[in-house]
């Protein structure tokens, strides 16, 4: 069943993104073909996964007529950078409105990665205590309607059903290219921190004869509440889309590969970010991609697929980040 996605948006993006061999990590772990669905390389502002969420969501904003966009976010939001970014390619303003719920000890984790690159553009930022972010933004979208603007407030991670079209239309791209392999894709593997990006996939899969199975990584909440609001999301986000409705089963989140926390990545996560960096030149980040590509890594360690399978790993982007962390790599 072929998605509606004629909704309002603005491409901000590049489409579509490569779905790369990994060869040589593959042919490290043993397992199936790993293929990289490249959604670092949507190109703005370095790239990552919430240039395909903000196609739809500027377009949501631009219809709604705001001159504003407010996110809130943590200090190194890979969303939030993004969102600047996606607002100053649509001549609109955006406000951040940004807690550091990581404690790390690096001094650049307050003012490189993200941080640096949402002043560059332009962004205007609030800085609040974690608890406070949702009274945050609220208090920025009553002084915008104060000034005689017009607010849009975007959800963290831009995880709305709005947002998560992004990720119907990367599932049937990713069927588009899977369809010119010789091997079955059995699973498609994502970093699940806001759970759009998950939702959105599992949205866009639904109705397909032979779909992966979607496998969300969980980096930041690990619990059966957290996998319940993946589940509603993507029920919301295929009944957007004129999808039928996921099966409750469609959800899978692991769990055992958060480590110390969001944020803070484990000697696995470390492993992980080495493996794919000194045997494809791959760059991964030690709070989404680098747990993803563990949890991956465990999959097949423990034999859940077949050599003559392929299994794809959804890279959605962070390397902004890795510059918050030298002192892991120094």
């Amino acid at each position: 069943m072929v998605p509606d996605l004629s909704f309002p948006r603005v491409p901000v993006g590049h489409r579509p993104t490569p779905l790369e061999p990994l060869e040589r990590l593959s042919a490290h772990l043993g397992g199936p073909l790993i293929l990289a669905k490249r959604d670092d390389c949507t190109g703005l502002a370095l790239g990552g996964n919430k240039a395909r969420k903000l196609d739809f969501l500027i377009g949501d904003a631009l219809a709604q007529g705001a001159d504003t966009v407010i996110t809130p976010a943590g200090l190194q939001s890979n969303h939030a950078r993004q969102t600047a970014a996606a607002a100053a390619k649509a001549g609109l303003k955006a406000v951040l409105v940004l807690a550091r719920v990581v404690d790390w000890p690096d001094p650049a984790y307050g003012v490189s990665g993200n941080l640096l690159l949402d002043r560059l553009l332009g962004a205007e930022i609030h800085l609040v205590e974690p608890a406070e972010r949702a009274a945050g933004v609220q208090a920025a979208a009553e002084e915008v309607r104060t000034n005689g603007g017009r607010p849009y407030v975007i959800a963290s991670g831009g995880s709305s059903p709005v947002g998560a079209l992004g990720y119907v239309e990367a599932a049937r791209e990713i069927a588009v290219q899977a369809a010119a392999l010789d091997r079955r894709v059995a699973a498609v593997v994502t970093a699940s921190g806001s759970g759009g990006t998950q939702a959105g996939l599992v949205a866009g899969f639904s109705g397909v004869d032979g779909a992966p199975a979607v496998i969300g990584v969980g980096v930041d909440d690990v619990s059966a509440v957290f996998a319940a609001q993946v589940r509603g999301l993507a029920v919301d986000t295929a009944r957007l889309a004129g999808l039928p409705a996921p099966d409750p089963g469609a959800v899978e989140l692991l769990s055992a590969h958060l480590g110390p926390g969001y944020g803070l990545p484990a000697p696995e996560t470390l492993e992980a970010i080495a493996l794919a960096a000194r045997l494809e030149g791959l760059v991964l980040d030690p709070v989404y991609t680098g747990k993803a590509m563990a949890g991956l890594i465990a999959q097949i360690r423990a034999g859940r697929f077949a050599a003559d399978e392929a299994v794809v790993f959804v890279h959605t982007g962070g390397g902004p980040g890795l510059f918050a962390y030298p002192s892991l790599f120094g």
